[in-house]
């Protein structure tokens, strides 16, 4: 009997508690105030008037616990959990119903430049203006949600007509949208954005996850062409994605198998048509696979923190071909090999170089150390500089490159004791038929003459940008129109040949025979 009164007390409970706890108690308040007016006269009317709403306040009373207090701060979207929750009722409609929708991932292109050049606070005001902007386009009823820092997800309401065409035409749109420019304290912000995005019908399975997976599998292979690219999930892409995961569990494999060595491009001079150097980049010949480009498994070497191995696996072997080279009695006077900042931070760098060029015995000056333009710019810090100051003191030449894309100031470049400068293949490409092109080299080379640089332009892929830097005065020429990356083995074949086209000058003054 007591468990049933219990019982009853505990429902009964339940039913009050809303009421004395809730909101309806506020219908009560004017007669609790005529009645302790009633009881206790004026003061204890003041008391609760005053009182009342105070407690109920600190209560929380009347606060409300809806949707509002489920957004996202900074953009006022759902949070990704509501986002995830919407995502799976649409898959059940989908499957179900027979009705058509699509999953979109949207991500801006460079919100670290935006964050470092005009600080956190631009950078907010960029994605909220966005999220605004992507509400705009799509319907009251499609899902959006910021999944990432400067990421969105999209998911569009089931319905009957949808289809790839559709879904381009919207990805246009919101990419418009997006990409308007942004006013900022009188400022503006050009933003662009890359989308990807996976038709229901097209996702791998029937799980909600993996439909949203391939959206995003989708994204990366559009980030993968360039800002403002848009693309669809296609199986192939996610074989591709297979195929990274199962090269991150053979790349450290592959470098003790020797898989990954250095395949050697050309570098000739403008002047002499001579062969000045070759540069070694990494390429992996897998058994299964073949050749597999850069783009593709050095992303993966770093992630699993191999690019120190990486980089003494291609000084090993670069070195090695200078050597080969030598005994051939085939005129190379240098190897490039590419220093990643990982590479130019281990304090032994110095010392390390020093005994591997003892060792093949060869003069620091038959190695340049090549580096990137942005580790100059963006501020190096202290390991870095004193290894870059420390290679260059030991003789080893300091190439800085994919010169034009990384704003390095004049000063930073004299102060790392730059030898040569290597022009991006964004400013060749073409420069025969752009005088704009044009223009901009005709800078980079006066600046470099002034400041006793050479030059060396990257991308040089046809006969008339070859023959436009000779005559504007670049040093070097290196690209596809020169000589393709090879093998060590095809390098002396390809200097042979190329040697044998060089006309040697005619011979002036002496006695005719």
């Amino acid at each position: 009997m007591s468990g049933l009164k219990s019982g009853l007390l505990q429902r009964l409970g339940q039913h009050i508690s809303p009421v004395l706890l809730g909101p309806p108690i506020l219908a009560f308040a004017p007669a609790l105030s005529l009645g302790a007016f009633w009881l206790g006269g004026e003061p204890a009317l003041i008391l609760t008037s005053l009182g009342l709403p105070l407690l109920y306040a600190a209560a929380g009373v009347g606060r409300s616990k809806g949707p509002a207090d489920r957004r996202d701060k900074l953009t006022g979207l759902i949070l990704k959990e509501e986002f995830d929750e919407g995502l799976e009722t649409v898959n059940q409609r989908c499957i179900g119903a027979g009705l058509k929708s699509a999953c979109f991932v949207v991500q801006l292109d460079d919100y670290q430049t935006i964050l470092d050049r005009h600080g956190e606070a631009a950078a907010d005001q960029v994605v909220a203006r966005t999220s605004e902007r992507i509400l705009s386009v799509l319907r009251s009823n499609d899902l959006v949600t910021r999944s990432g820092p400067h990421k969105f997800g999209i998911c569009l309401n089931a319905g009957q007509n949808l289809d790839l065409e559709l879904c381009i035409q919207l990805a246009g749109r919101l990419q418009a949208a997006i990409e308007d420019p942004i006013i900022l304290d009188g400022t503006a912000l050009n933003v662009s954005c890359c989308i990807g995005f996976c038709l229901h019908s097209r996702a791998p399975s029937k799980l909600a996850h993996d439909w949203e997976d391939a959206a995003t599998i989708a994204l990366s292979d559009a980030q993968k062409v360039g800002p403002s690219s848009i693309r669809a999930f296609s199986s192939a892409m996610r074989q591709k994605t297979r195929t990274r995961k199962d090269l991150a569990a053979e790349a450290a494999g592959a470098l003790e198998a020797g898989q990954i060595q250095p395949w050697f491009q050309p570098q000739i001079s403008t002047d002499t048509g001579r062969v000045t150097g070759f540069e070694a980049l990494a390429r992996w010949i897998h058994p299964v696979h073949g050749e597999i480009l850069p783009g593709t498994f050095l992303p993966v070497i770093e992630n699993l923190g191999l690019s120190e191995r990486l980089c003494q696996a291609m000084l090993f072997h670069a070195l090695t071909a200078l050597k080969a080279w030598d005994t051939a009695g085939c005129h190379v006077p240098r190897v490039a090999v590419n220093f990643a900042t990982e590479d130019l931070r281990n304090p032994g760098l110095v010392d390390k170089i020093r005994w591997e060029l003892d060792r093949f015995d060869l003069t620091p000056d038959r190695l340049a150390v090549e580096i990137l333009e942005t580790v100059v710019a963006t501020g190096a810090d202290d390991t870095v500089t004193r290894n870059i100051l420390g290679l260059g003191e030991l003789g080893c030449r300091i190439d800085l490159d994919d010169f034009g894309t990384g704003h390095a100031a004049i000063g930073a470049i004299r102060r790392f004791n730059i030898t040569r400068i290597k022009i991006d293949r964004s400013f060749v490409i073409k420069a025969d038929r752009d005088p704009e092109q044009q223009k901009l080299i005709s800078a980079i080379l006066t600046m470099a003459d002034r400041l006793d640089l050479e030059t060396l332009a990257e991308g040089v892929e046809t006969i008339g940008e070859h023959a436009l830097l000779a005559q504007l005065g670049c040093d070097h020429v290196q690209g596809f129109g020169i000589g393709k990356p090879m093998p060590f083995e095809q390098t002396l074949d390809w200097v042979a040949a190329h040697e044998a086209k060089i006309l040697t000058p005619p011979r002036i003054g002496g006695r005719a025979g």
